[in-house]
């Protein structure tokens, strides 16, 4: 969220994979951009900091510049499920020394845009299609409504390694691995300024909801936080071992 946010991580993420905490990391860029939906540089410096994967979500054509150029950025990923003919890709592979990881993005459909295809169908179609052979594959579900990424959740339940859920920047606790070996959580939270709300400066979020007159919304800089969950895979079956989800605050 904004560059409290990306401070937190270029500080804390790299830290971890250097230190051995963590070989893989993935990084939701949705809010990297002052709120907004990251450039391609602000992407490149995302994977310069430690990200091996970025994904995007609603805010993924905030940019122009992510617009005409995400075709050539071959570690972002914007959601699968996007009408036929967006631009960019829906998963990406990473090749590690471990072996390969996939990477997908969904996008719902409850509360937000109408023309997003059904994302149960799409990864359906991807499963049994391009992705049929793929053994480790994270599934980062961007959505509003909770039921939409516990179904999703339960849907792919032993089809794919993890399936996070993304967007609403709350944490939620119900980290879990599902009976066929599927890690999942709600809403991994967010990566920005904790005083806030939702990443947003607090005074005027509450003079909207008082008055109902429009208020500039700048991200707010108060204690920069990590959230997220780090995941233990099995590289041959794809099954998750073990899920935690992590909070970090940025030292003073």
């Amino acid at each position: 969220m904004g560059r409290p946010g990306r401070n937190a991580f270029n500080q804390i993420a790299g830290r971890m994979k250097n230190d051995g905490e963590v070989d893989f990391v993935i990084a939701n860029g949705e809010n990297a951009a002052s709120g907004r939906g990251p450039s391609p540089e602000i992407t490149q410096a995302l994977l310069g900091a430690g990200a091996d994967a970025v994904t995007l979500g609603d805010h993924c054509w905030d940019s122009r510049e992510m617009v005409a150029g995400i075709d050539m950025e071959s570690a972002v990923v914007r959601p699968a499920n996007l009408p036929k003919g967006a631009p960019g890709r829906g998963y990406v592979r990473v090749d590690t020394p471990e072996g390969t990881v996939t990477v997908v993005q969904l996008i719902g459909r409850v509360f937000m845009q109408p023309n997003y295809e059904c994302p149960f169908q799409q990864i359906e179609r991807m499963l049994k299609g391009e992705l049929a052979n793929d053994k480790v594959i994270f599934v980062d579900m961007h959505g509003e409504a909770s039921s939409e990424r516990m179904a999703m959740g339960r849907f792919l339940d032993g089809r794919v390694s993890a399936v996070f859920g993304t967007h609403t920047h709350c944490q939620t606790s119900d980290e879990t691995v599902f009976t066929k070996g599927t890690a999942y959580i709600t809403d991994l939270g967010m990566t920005g300024p904790k005083d806030s709300v939702l990443g947003r400066e607090v005074e005027p979020v509450i003079r909207k909801f008082l008055t109902g007159v429009p208020q500039k919304f700048d991200v707010a800089k108060g204690d920069p936080t990590l959230e997220g969950a780090i995941v233990d895979v099995d590289m041959k079956t794809g099954h998750a071992r073990s899920i935690e989800r992590v909070r970090i605050r940025l030292e003073d």
